[in-house]
């Protein structure tokens, strides 16, 4: 099997989300909540996300507010673990996430 595709064992999750501030396990979701100063900020996050998603062919539930945005991922091919694959877009979600003003 692919070692992007193998289930992270509970360290190995904890371990990556200490690189991955505001996230969190809950369950087999790796997850993380963003406030934006509007609508606008939010949205345009999104559409970044999903260019980002596209990229990696790899993609989050993304749940959209006024002003906020909600991120949960996981591996569905494995039966919905979490993995590298979900790490590396978290990962990816951080990086952009202050150009947008996300809090």
């Amino acid at each position: 099997m692919n070692a992007q595709l193998e289930p992270l064992s509970d360290t190995e999750i904890e371990e990556r989300l200490g690189e991955l501030p505001g996230w969190s396990a809950e369950g087999d979701l790796l997850c993380r909540s963003y406030r934006f100063h509007g609508h606008f900020p939010a949205a345009a996050m999104v559409i970044h996300i999903a260019q980002i998603q596209e990229e990696l062919g790899h993609h989050a539930e993304l749940t959209l507010g006024y002003n906020q945005l909600a991120v949960a991922v996981n591996t569905h091919s494995i039966g919905g673990r979490i993995t590298h694959l979900d790490v590396g877009l978290a990962g990816r979600i951080e990086e952009i996430a202050a150009a947008h003003g996300a809090r």
